[in-house]
C-alpha cells in the first residue's frame, strides 16, 4: 500500500515517472488473476481429457447427471453403461462422464 501511495503521490506531483511503473498494478492483478483462475481450470480440463480418453471396459463412472453405471461399451463418442439395479443399459456421450465413481458406491 506504501508504495502504491507513493506512486500516487508522483502522478500528482507532475514529475516523470516511469511508464512501467504505471502499468505494474494491472500486470500484477492479471498475474494473481492466471495463476488462480485461468491455470487450475486448464488443469482441471486437461485432466478431465485424459480421464475420457482413457476409459475402460468395467470401470464404475459417474455421469455429470449422477448417475452411477459400469462402462460395458466404448465408441469414438459414446459410453454405453449399465446401471444398476436393474441392469439398464444407457447409451451416453463420452463428455457427459464427470468422472470415476468412489470407492464405497463399486
Amino acid at each position: 500500500m506504501f508504495s502504491f501511495g507513493l506512486l500516487l503521490l508522483q502522478a500528482a506531483g507532475g514529475a516523470a515517472s516511469n511508464p512501467v511503473l504505471n502499468f505494474l498494478p494491472i500486470i500484477l492483478i492479471f498475474g494473481i488473476f492466471y495463476f488462480l483462475l485461468m491455470r487450475p481450470m486448464q488443469k482441471q480440463r486437461k485432466d478431465q481429457q485424459q480421464l475420457l480418453a482413457n476409459l475402460q471396459n468395467g470401470q464404475v463412472v459417474v455421469t455429470s447427471g449422477g448417475i452411477i453405471g459400469t462402462v460395458i461399451a466404448l465408441t469414438a463418442d459414446t459410453v454405453t453403461v449399465r446401471v444398476k439395479p436393474d441392469n439398464i443399459k444407457l447409451q451416453i456421450q463420452r463428455s457427459a462422464v464427470s468422472g470415476l465413481a468412489p470407492e464405497e458406491t463399486k
